[in-house]
């Protein structure tokens, strides 16, 4: 890791007039590959773009992403082998992937198409087979020992399905990424090393947990929704409630609760990050789903590096009815709640960086009262004009590795 003075929040506050600091960005993208440690609690596809910024500054930012979809071809990859969700681990991984000339691009293209959603099963497997066979024209152009790994898998994939397994829609890179998990013995971790090396990942990716468990949702209605697929669809507004509060389900069928605990490894990355963040993306599935695996709080206390949060910007459903000030008190409620004795503020999060100009928060901003929390606001431009009314991926990215 390139060395520098870490900000320490308590004795060493940054100044009023902090921006991002161009000598530091200009130090990593000349040595990417030695770059600073972020950790990132994300889920879905919000961070993607940021991801890929990343690249051109360090090879080194660590992605702990939510293992509870129950949607689309990650639900019937779980209900096939019995699994954890794999859609957002592949799509990060994808982000984070080696797109030059030196890396693996055709494998990168091969690994994102989808199987047409219209064709009838026969044709479906019919292109498979192409492809594990490796004359589509997508597997043809990759070099020859790369090709034959990846068709090792995808055909341990396509030997595990039952008959009546659905491809419509589904993605070469999950259907590699099972095959993987199936040939390792069901090791998700041990999958997901061997698939980074395929796609030449510049970055860490990893589920914060792998147990395969479902994602609840209490509402202050009194009513529980199981199943993560059913709570992005939730019209909170419609039905004039709230999401209260997260926990986990051994069934998708019915309330079964259970307790994840998060593993040595992943508690290690925490230890090591050189800043913790906490990103945009939907707030309950994307972010708080991560910070449900006991342990996780009690780790993020007990580091030293910045953290900081980035509320969504543009409209996340789940905040219906919460603003932008309860989404920091829910956010170190649920931090809180791990640790077994009432912990500083400061110790859980440093900074909440908005955009004031361009942003749009629900309930607007009350900087007074996210102040009076104990946490730092940093009001930056993260909105372009290409990327309104979203964050830029690149002011982003220069944010975050400026706090290192």
């Amino acid at each position: 890791m390139l060395s520098g003075k870490r900000v320490n929040h308590i004795t060493d506050p940054l100044p009023l007039s902090w921006v991002p600091d161009p000598k530091r960005l200009d130090l990593f993208a000349k040595d990417p590959a030695a770059g600073p440690q972020l950790l990132f609690f994300t889920g879905g596809s919000a961070l993607d773009s940021t991801s890929r910024a990343l690249k051109r500054f360090t090879h080194n930012s660590v992605h702990l992403v939510t293992p509870y979809d129950s949607g689309g071809s990650s639900a019937i990859l779980r209900q096939a082998f019995s699994m954890p969700a794999i859609g957002d681990l592949r799509s990060r991984l994808m982000s984070l992937a080696d797109e030059r000339v030196t890396g693996h691009p055709e494998g990168v293209r091969l690994f994102a198409h989808r199987l047409s959603r219209d064709d009838d099963a026969a044709l479906l497997r019919a292109e498979l087979d192409c492809i594990i066979a490796g004359v589509h024209p997508l597997a043809a152009v990759i070099e020859e020992q790369t090709r034959e790994l990846i068709c090792i898998q995808l055909q341990a994939c396509r030997e595990a399905m039952a008959e009546d397994f659905d491809l419509r829609g589904a993605s070469i890179g999950n259907l590699v990424l099972a095959g993987t998990y199936l040939r390792n013995d069901k090791n998700l971790d041990a999958a997901i090393a061997e698939f980074a090396r395929h796609a030449q990942v510049l970055g860490g990716v990893h589920t914060v947990t792998n147990d395969n468990y479902h994602l609840v949702a209490h509402l202050d209605d009194g009513s529980r929704v199981i199943g993560e697929h059913l709570i992005t669809s939730l019209d909170l507004a419609a039905r004039n409630a709230v999401i209260e509060q997260l926990s986990l389900s051994h069934s998708l069928d019915e309330w079964q609760p259970v307790q994840s605990v998060l593993s040595e490894s992943r508690l290690r990355m925490i230890a090591t990050a050189e800043l913790i963040c906490f990103p945009p993306g939907s707030f309950y599935t994307s972010v708080l789903a991560n910070l449900l695996p006991r342990g996780a709080g009690r780790a993020i206390a007990a580091s030293t590096a910045p953290k900081v949060y980035v509320p969504s910007l543009g409209t996340d459903s789940e905040q219906q009815g919460i603003s932008l000030t309860d989404t920091v008190r829910r956010l170190l409620a649920v931090l809180s709640q791990d640790c077994d004795q009432p912990i500083p503020v400061e110790q859980l999060l440093n900074y909440v960086i908005i955009d004031s100009r361009n942003g749009r928060y629900n309930g607007g901003i009350d900087a007074p009262a996210l102040q009076a929390l104990g946490v730092r606001v940093l009001d930056l431009p993260l909105v372009s004009e290409q990327s309104a009314p979203l964050a830029d991926a690149q002011l982003l990215t220069e944010a975050l590795l400026s706090l290192t």
